[in-house]
């Protein structure tokens, strides 16, 4: 029997890198569309350079994407890339929505155009909520998009949902909403590894090379973290957890809208307490705040109710907020030695 094929746009990334690992396990023939740059930068997947495919391209070129198709005949495809930071979309707008809006559809289409039959993974997000009247939210709360980022994905999610309601050419496009999900692999531009990196530099006294945040700074300024909203409340997981849910949407007969969360909301300065916690530190000596890194509009609280992907798909979050916390200061305490 020949083996399954798996296409996956941002491939390098946190989810693309945990699901590639996923699906190799499974036994699947594995491909990936990346940007090209200058060092040939692989990121996560460099360790499975050998194991897998990878085709050079961008969701703004229909062409590259058509090309990636045509050659490797995937059986599902996932589509991850995007824009990932709900902040800098708001300095970016159009590349929010070049990227990770029309990106999706021209994914869509080349796909209905060249393998008709595959069945589609849209990365759709709780950002799409904004600020939701109901917590917590599941796939009948309205969207209210409060970032540029979001409003691209809600573009794109409507857009798979019309593809898949197509009555002339219906595609098979699943979307799923998934919650903040983390891991030691998460970018040093989102809040979660910014702090998890800042403890690891602080607990081992770190001098010299200290990463750098979403503005270029030093992560650690004169032994503080500097954060923005402590209050913000988000449902973290994590991100091994949730690349298994999209793999199980693909496998349903029917097309649908599934919620990926733990249920569980904790604030920013939760995650920070809980991160110096692991290090047997008080948080509050060690957290500033800047008004930099608050968005100029503010979402949540988030918080999702993931009933529906439980009774359907039999999904449920294997790992809590405290294991999440404490995978990620472990990681960062080894790689900021």
């Amino acid at each position: 029997m020949a083996k399954k094929r798996a296409f996956i746009t941002g491939i390098s990334g946190q989810d693309g890198s945990y699901l590639t690992e996923f699906l190799l396990e499974k036994g699947y023939e594995v491909a990936g569309l990346m940007r090209r740059n200058a060092v040939s930068e692989l990121g996560n997947i460099k360790d499975l350079r050998d194991e897998i495919k990878i085709y050079y391209g961008d969701l703004q070129s229909p062409e590259s994407i058509a090309l990636s198709l045509v050659d490797f005949k995937p059986d599902e495809i996932y589509n991850l890339a995007a824009l990932t930071s709900p902040l800098n979309s708001f300095s970016d707008k159009i590349s929010a929505i070049m990227v990770t809006g029309i990106g999706a559809v021209h994914v869509f289409e080349r796909a209905k155009q060249i393998v008709p039959d595959a069945k589609i993974y849209q990365a759709s997000t709780s950002e799409m909520y904004g600020a939701p009247t109901e917590v917590p939210q599941d796939e009948n709360t309205p969207f209210s998009p409060h970032n540029p980022y979001a409003a691209a994905k809600e573009y794109a999610h409507r857009m798979a949902v019309m593809g898949r309601i197509d009555k002339k050419h219906p595609q098979f496009i699943a979307c799923g909403i998934l919650f903040n999900h983390e891991s030691p692999r998460r970018g040093l531009n989102f809040v979660t590894r910014k702090i998890t990196a800042g403890v690891a530099c602080i607990k081992n006294n770190r001098r010299e090379n200290i990463p750098l945040n979403e503005v270029g700074e030093p992560i650690v300024q004169n032994g503080k973290i500097v954060l923005g909203d402590l209050e913000a409340k988000r449902d973290w997981g994590y991100a091994p957890d949730y690349v298994e849910a999209m793999w199980m949407m693909l496998q349903q007969e029917v097309a649908d809208d599934f919620v990926i969360a733990t249920g569980e909301v904790h604030t920013v300065g939760e995650f920070a307490e809980e991160a110096f916690n692991v290090v047997g530190l008080n948080w509050k000596e060690y957290v500033i705040t800047d008004p930099k890194f608050v968005p100029p509009v503010q979402t949540g609280p988030l918080c999702g109710n993931p009933a529906k992907a439980k009774k359907i798909l039999g999904w449920e979050p294997k790992h809590k907020f405290k294991d999440l916390v404490k995978i990620m200061v472990h990681s960062d305490l080894a790689k900021f030695s």
